[in-house]
């Protein structure tokens, strides 16, 4: 099982510039690719401070300029918010100024709120038809001259300027949680990507199953990967309540995701508070000590341990994702106890 970092700056106040939250994702991008994980992954959001990320193209482009060998992982580009020609164009871009390191990831998208604003207040679910028809148009278009005459785009015979490196395209990866875009990913040869959230390992055995179920379903078509991502924190043993701030602070970043999820109140300059904890009695899931249990947080004995039986479970890429509201210290010494301690268990 190889490992991945999962990145976004994230901004929780005015107290840091968008500067520093840049250098901070650099640094830590450098740092994971000295201790040999495999791809950085930057996904898309809009308007929202504490998930930055209006395009992964100009951030991944700087990070080619900056690395040498993690390859560049668009996790994930929005499909409704984009047009087919767009896509395969700069992401073959991104390949050709890589030198061949790019990873497409694509979705559907999640939030009400990104669909309002920049697709007519469409109903977000509807996003899976963008999807659905995005994917092989653009594998079309790397290929060479095509015209296009879809339900969601129509356009005359135009290709990928320019080509990707990768032949015969780089690797493409589907975000998928219900069974009918396992299948969908599958049936097309692509990657999945899946998220158990603040759901406890029961959740990666089911999304690990419905993956499974869609390969037994294409039998002609040569095994794709799977990839869980996951919040991961890695604490010093000799702390036994280090895994406390890890676990609050995804509290609160799950309590700022239902706050933007559920899409009630407007943000100011792009912030939302996190919806207050009283909502979620009755909620254990969101509970420090369940959160402790449920994302990846331990000691690195611990994380080794849990992480084995996801390699059990045939899980080919574990992605280590950063985003947790704490403190790029914080971030740093969690990442480097993983290098240090974590990933050589798995070489």
């Amino acid at each position: 099982m190889r490992f991945s970092l999962f990145i976004h700056m994230e901004r929780w106040d005015d107290t840091v510039s968008h500067e520093q939250l840049f250098a901070d994702l650099v640094e830590l991008t450098l740092l994971a690719e000295q201790g040999g994980f495999e791809t950085v992954w930057i996904g898309e959001h809009h308007s929202m401070e504490y998930t930055i990320s209006p395009s992964p193209m100009p951030q991944l482009a700087y990070l080619a300029g900056k690395t040498t060998r993690i390859r560049l992982g668009a996790g994930t580009i929005i499909a409704p918010f984009w047009n087919p020609i767009r896509v395969a164009g700069e992401t073959a871009l991104l390949d050709v100024i890589s030198g061949g390191r790019a990873e497409v990831g694509l979705a559907r998208g999640a939030y009400q709120f990104e669909f309002d604003r920049l697709a007519g207040g469409m109903p977000g679910p509807e996003g899976g038809k963008h999807l659905r028809e995005i994917v092989p148009a653009v594998r079309e278009l790397w290929e060479g001259d095509y015209a296009h005459d879809g339900e969601i785009w129509q356009f005359p015979t135009s290709t990928s300027v320019p080509k990707p490196v990768q032949r015969p395209t780089p690797p493409m990866w589907i975000a998928a949680r219900d069974p009918d875009t396992h299948d969908f990913a599958v049936a097309h040869g692509c990657n999945v990507m899946v998220t158990p959230l603040m759901k406890d390992d029961a959740e990666v055995v089911d999304l690990v199953n419905k993956f499974e179920t869609a390969v037994g379903n294409h039998p002609e078509v040569p095994r794709p990967e799977i990839m869980v991502l996951r919040h991961t924190y890695v604490h010093d043993p000799a702390d036994p309540d280090g895994w406390r701030p890890a676990a609050e602070g995804i509290n609160r970043f799950y309590r700022t995701f239902d706050a933007w999820f559920g899409n009630k109140t407007t943000p100011t300059d792009g912030f939302l508070d996190p919806s207050p904890l009283e909502k979620f009695a009755g909620r254990p899931e969101f509970e420090p000590d369940a959160l402790h249990r449920s994302a990846m947080i331990g000691t690195p004995d611990e994380v080794i341990a849990r992480l084995r039986e996801y390699e059990a479970l045939g899980v080919d890429e574990f992605s280590f994702w950063s985003d947790n509201s704490l403190t790029h210290e914080q971030k740093k010494a969690s990442l480097q106890l993983f290098i240090d301690q974590v990933v050589p268990a798995f070489r």
